[in-house]
């Protein structure tokens, strides 16, 4: 394949070269000059949009920095300040003015004028933005924004003490693969118990953004929140009827499979119960794998892996590195989870996430990457709107890159049998993706459901939850507590509600792209770069085929891909 990359930033031609933001009142010049701009024609409505992405593109990036900056370091407090400047002072004013540029565009006359490839999906976005925007909804936007940066803070800080060394709660889940059961028991138990000792203020957290969420939905005239998000992320592609029956495909076709996995982990383990910290470990007691051994070496190996699988790809990252877009130790004071944050002006992303030498964090970047390549094949498309893809489609290309690179997994696994353990691993986890999606979005649609709930309720509720989705053969004896507070680790639910469906539809997305590269390799890794490079001019259906693949998570699909997982995993174990 030879494709090149684009390095140049483009050139501004609305805002002047040397801007810089500074208050709400440094750019309100520019949001009154945009407003004032005349459309009399097609070509001056072209002109309009094109100078709106300028402005939005600039603003967005000025906004990731301050986000980045924050959760590399949470507990500065002068980064706290900028970040909260932009959410407090910039996007309150901003949002008034985008409700009116949707308007303008919509009703100006020429909207079905314009070539319907990118701008006829932009256009169906901005109908329903104007549809659903509220003006009152905008200090609970602010509001709920200062809140959920409060779920880094209280989690960022949280650390153990092991052996005598304190250690971060991602660097403490490496000790869940030690072949010491005692110590995996014990490591457990600190990390459960340091999260449990906030585990009322999580849920005074929840509860404050649960209320506001409401809110904010019954300002639009929505019944509940589940239903306003749907409209708000613009899920026009599938309903909440659809993911009820995600819900009941997984807990039919999936957790059957993954009782059958744990049935024989404890068989292996020759353990009297089947613990949760018994999850992690190898059952045939080998040494934990150790895919890198610091954050430059795992950097190293993932651009070998990506070069090996495609150059095009191995200089994406490569350029990302002259451009010091990665942070990837884990640390304290750091915010939890990664992330592949897109730069909307200069193009190149920003790579964060806590690597602590586990084939987990191996995996984390790979798919990172995957997003990175996706930011860096649609940064030149003309309009940020067909460069911001839905999750459904982000999500596809970076779980897809996890299982395109896996043949190339010996660069961090010189020995054979070592890297066969590894894609064994990963195959497995995938398998456990699926039931803990279903349960994590089937909890948030009772929550949003249900807002008023009790916190008696809510435990009962997601007890009932994991219980359906979860195997039955993982002993929570003398866990309850634990089991009844752990959604409370998945920073979706207080940070970007409803998003996480879009794994489960992107893994099984994922696992057809990967079925085609074992097919056709050439073929299939051009189809996947080809629908990468669409960004969101076409709808997502469309996308998906350009992928060489169904838009589909049915239970017959759902089985279809399942078996062909179990045939990978078999074929492994085999060879």
């Amino acid at each position: 394949m030879s494709k090149t990359i684009s390095i140049a930033a483009p050139k501004r031609n609305f805002l002047p070269s040397d801007f810089q933001l500074s208050t709400w009142e440094s750019v309100l010049p520019f949001f009154e000059k945009l407003s004032s701009l005349s459309i009399q024609n097609l070509a001056e409505l072209q002109q309009f949009c094109i100078s709106r992405s300028e402005l939005e593109s600039y603003l967005s990036e000025n906004f990731a920095w301050r986000y980045i900056k924050m959760s590399c370091d949470n507990q500065h407090e002068e980064l706290q300040k900028s970040y909260q400047q932009f959410v407090n002072d910039i996007m309150p004013n901003a949002s008034i003015y985008e409700d009116a540029w949707n308007k303008k565009v919509v009703e100006s006359g020429y909207a079905d004028q314009l070539p319907s490839h990118g701008y006829g999906i932009m256009l169906r976005g901005m109908k329903k933005a104007i549809e659903i925007f509220r003006e009152e909804n905008i200090p609970l936007y602010t509001e709920l924004s200062n809140l959920s940066t409060e779920y880094g803070a209280l989690t960022g800080g949280l650390m153990v003490e092991i052996d005598g060394q304190e250690k971060t709660l991602q660097q403490a889940n490496a000790y869940l693969e030690s072949t010491e059961r005692n110590k995996r028991q014990e490591v457990y138990l600190l990390v459960a118990n340091k999260r449990l000792s906030i585990k009322q203020e999580l849920n005074e957290l929840f509860n404050k953004l649960i209320e506001r969420r409401h809110q904010v939905a019954q300002n639009a005239g929505f019944d509940n929140f589940r239903d306003y998000s749907f409209a708000s992320l613009g899920r026009f592609d599938y309903t909440a009827a659809d993911c009820f029956e995600f819900h009941e495909a997984v807990a039919q076709t999936v957790v059957p499979m993954v009782n059958q996995q744990a049935t024989k982990r404890k068989e292996v383990l020759q353990v009297d119960a089947l613990k949760p910290w018994d999850k992690a470990v190898d059952p045939w007691g080998r040494k934990p794998l150790v895919p890198f051994s610091t954050a430059d070496d795992l950097l190293t190996k993932t651009i070998q892996v990506f070069d090996e699988l495609d150059p095009f790809l191995g200089n994406c990252l490569k350029e990302m590195v002259k451009l010091n877009r990665f942070d990837l130790d884990s640390r304290k004071g750091k915010n939890p989870g990664g992330y592949n944050y897109p730069l909307e002006e200069s193009g190149f992303p920003f790579i964060f996430m806590n690597a602590a030498g586990q084939v987990r964090d191996m995996v984390t970047l790979l798919h990172e990457g995957g997003h990175a390549v996706h930011s860096i094949v649609t940064k030149d498309l003309a309009l940020n709107a067909f460069r911001n893809v839905p999750s459904e489609v982000a999500e596809l290309a970076s779980m897809s890159m996890e299982l395109l690179t896996i043949d190339h997994w010996d660069i961090y696994f010189p020995n054979p049998e070592e890297a066969k353990r590894a894609k064994i691993k990963h195959l497995e986890d995938i398998l456990e993706t699926l039931p803990w999606v279903a349960t994590i979005d089937a909890f948030q649609h009772w929550i949003y459901e249900n807002p008023a709930h009790s916190q008696a309720e809510r435990d009962a509720k997601w007890l009932e939850i994991i219980a359906r989705f979860s195997d039955n053969i993982t002993d929570w004896s003398d866990l309850q507590e634990v089991k009844t507070n752990i959604w409370q680790k998945q920073l979706h639910l207080f940070e970007v509600p409803f998003y996480y469906i879009e794994y489960a539809i992107a893994q099984l997305g994922a696992l057809a792209v990967w079925r085609n590269y074992c097919r056709q390799p050439k073929q299939a890794l051009e189809q996947y770069l080809q629908a990468l490079e669409l960004g969101y001019t076409e709808p997502m259906k469309t996308i998906y085929a350009a992928a060489g693949i169904e838009f589909n998570f049915s239970k017959a699909y759902i089985a279809e891909l399942m078996n062909f997982l179990a045939e990978k995993i078999k074929n492994l174990e085999e060879s």
